[in-house]
């Protein structure tokens, strides 16, 4: 579990293809603390298994599916990757909870400058949508964010200059593929309502499920 408050951005140093899976060497400093073979890491929003570690930088397997269903089908050596490490208890949520499970992969279609701040539309399927909100949470290439605007096939997210500075949304441009994973709360939520007959739900019913 994470958080989507990225820690640093690391750099794929190596990609190279083992029988069925791939094998990333990512060179990072600051998740690399107290990190242990077996640790998961999340790299651009996905949750990957530390499996080797060297002085600065450490492994991860991709199973074929992740590859697929990601943006990491499209990296290549030299790219910045946002960091995070899983949660643990004694630190702060500062953002919200993130799996690592990305849901689909959205394109950038706009990006604009709004005074201190950017604003990116995001095109996404409408299953996406379904469980995302105005003023709610989504995590975009592992990045907490918050949803500025909804429409018929896109989100916008509002970017200040410190989250700028500090992932890999520095630089980002129409076109460009990102990881999305929409709010896990928003989807049990979902999940239960397909579930239930009673189409009159009062709060009292959500507590009962312990919503």
């Amino acid at each position: 579990m994470f958080t989507g408050i990225i820690e640093e951005t690391g750099i794929l140093r190596d990609i190279k293809k083992k029988e069925d899976y791939l094998r990333l060497k990512i060179q990072a400093e600051r998740v690399l603390e107290e990190t242990k073979i077996g640790d998961s890491i999340a790299l651009n929003g996905v949750c990957l298994t530390v499996t080797n570690l060297e002085e600065n930088a450490f492994f991860a397997d991709v199973m074929p599916a992740t590859f697929n269903r990601t943006n990491l089908s499209r990296l290549n050596r030299g790219e910045k990757l946002n960091l995070e490490r899983a949660l643990s208890l004694k630190s702060r949520l500062g953002g919200h909870i993130v799996q690592g499970h990305v849901d689909e992969v959205g394109i950038v279609k706009k990006v604009e400058r709004k005074g201190n701040a950017w604003e990116i539309h995001i095109g996404c399927s409408w299953e996406f949508l379904t469980n995302t909100v105005e003023r709610g949470s989504v995590a975009v290439d592992g990045i907490s964010l918050t949803v500025a605007e909804l429409g018929e096939n896109y989100f916008m997210v509002g970017i200040i200059p410190h989250t700028l500075a500090s992932t890999t949304l520095n630089g980002v441009r129409s076109g460009q593929r990102v990881n999305l994973e929409g709010d896990i709360l928003a989807r049990y939520v979902q999940r239960f309502l397909e579930r239930t007959e009673n189409k009159d739900l009062q709060l009292e019913d959500l507590i009962e499920q312990d919503f």
